[in-house]
C-alpha cells in the first residue's frame, strides 16, 4: 500500500512540474506580432498579467494583458466581443 501512495505521489509531482515548465511564453515567430486582447481563456501564447505565468494562463476571454502571435499587420483588423485586437497591452 505504501509503495502505491509512493508511485502516485511521484506521478501527480511529474505532473505538476510538466505544467510549470510548459507555462512559459511561446517561442518566437517569424512574420507574426503579438495580438493583445483576442485570445480565448487558457489560449494566450504569454503575457496574461499579474498572478499569471505566461502561455495559457489569461483567465478570461479576450483579456487586454494577454497576446497571441497573428500574421503581420492583422492584429488591428481582428474584431472580438471586447473590440479590436491590439498591438499594445489594453486596460483589464
Amino acid at each position: 500500500m505504501k509503495m502505491i501512495i509512493s508511485a502516485t505521489a511521484a506521478a501527480v509531482a511529474a505532473s505538476l512540474l510538466a505544467g510549470v515548465a510548459s507555462a512559459g511564453p511561446v517561442a518566437p515567430q517569424p512574420n507574426k506580432e503579438k495580438c493583445f486582447g483576442i485570445a480565448l481563456a487558457g489560449k494566450n501564447d504569454c503575457a496574461a498579467g499579474a498572478g499569471t505565468s505566461c502561455a495559457g494562463t489569461s483567465t478570461h476571454d479576450y483579456q487586454g494583458t494577454a497576446w497571441k502571435y497573428v500574421a503581420k499587420g492583422t492584429c488591428t483588423k481582428i474584431s472580438t466581443a471586447k473590440g479590436a485586437g491590439s498591438l499594445s497591452p489594453k486596460k483589464a
